[in-house]
């Protein structure tokens, strides 16, 4: 299994599958089957391998099952496929994941990390304005617990820039505007047309004692259309 950054906007990953057999293989859909995460459907891939080194097959998975206070052990987890060898009856086959397996170790320390941070914190896209080629404008973090902003980061296409750094903000209980500049990363046209993880910024904190989570902080839909608009007049890209 892996992850590309485009997968993780929309809950996915890839499954590798491989046939060293000259038979050739017809798998009809695959499913992750874990107790780390709630059941999800399976997905319909409808596809027969020759004899081929690998093939990626994207499949969704469901939510992680979090605790409000540690980071869970991660729980047998299967990727069952319904497949079928030449040509017998298509069978349910479980491949059994290593609970030691880096991926889904990564899926469930952030997903569970960002579920702890926000009981205690939420973050949020305040007012922007245009100074010059950035835009200034706040965070705003809401909390019921003083908590600590150690850092901030952008997308793959906008620089997220805090006026310090490490820790960010020291938050108390209530609400808190911490300023930050915006500004492209690049003016690329092409990685702008591929814009899956553009909106994902990352926040980085932690409560007093406690370890320092990652949660993704994403802008509404009117916020991500003015970024979007300043960046095209910033990098002059031609109109569409």
């Amino acid at each position: 299994m892996q992850q590309w950054r485009s997968d993780v906007a929309v809950h996915r990953i890839q499954v590798s599958v491989t046939n060293a057999a000259d038979t050739p293989l017809h798998i009809t859909d695959l499913r992750l089957d874990s107790g780390s995460f709630e059941p999800s459907a399976p997905v319909r891939v409808d596809t027969t391998l020759p004899k081929t080194p690998r093939t990626d097959f994207p499949i969704t998975y469901g939510r992680a099952r979090c605790d409000a206070t540690a980071i869970p052990p991660v729980k047998p987890t299967d990727i069952v496929a319904t497949m079928a060898v030449g040509d017998a009856p298509p069978k349910e086959v479980r491949f059994p994941i290593p609970v030691t397996d880096g991926l889904l170790t990564r899926l469930v320390k952030y997903e569970c990390g960002e579920y702890i941070l926000k009981q205690s914190a939420t973050i949020a896209f305040g007012t922007f304005r245009r100074q010059g080629d950035d835009l200034k404008g706040v965070l705003t973090v809401t909390s019921t617990r003083p908590v600590t902003v150690d850092d901030v980061d952008g997308t793959t296409h906008y620089v997220l820039e805090p006026e310090k750094r490490r820790p960010v903000a020291e938050v108390p209980v209530g609400t808190t505007e911490i300023p930050v500049t915006i500004r492209p990363t690049r003016c690329d046209p092409h990685a702008f047309a591929e814009a899956k993880q553009a909106y994902l910024f990352q926040v980085w904190g932690h409560t007093e004692g406690g370890e320092t989570y990652r949660m993704i902080v994403t802008p509404p839909k009117d916020v991500q259309e003015r970024l979007l608009g300043y960046a095209i007049d910033v990098c002059d890209f031609p109109a569409t």
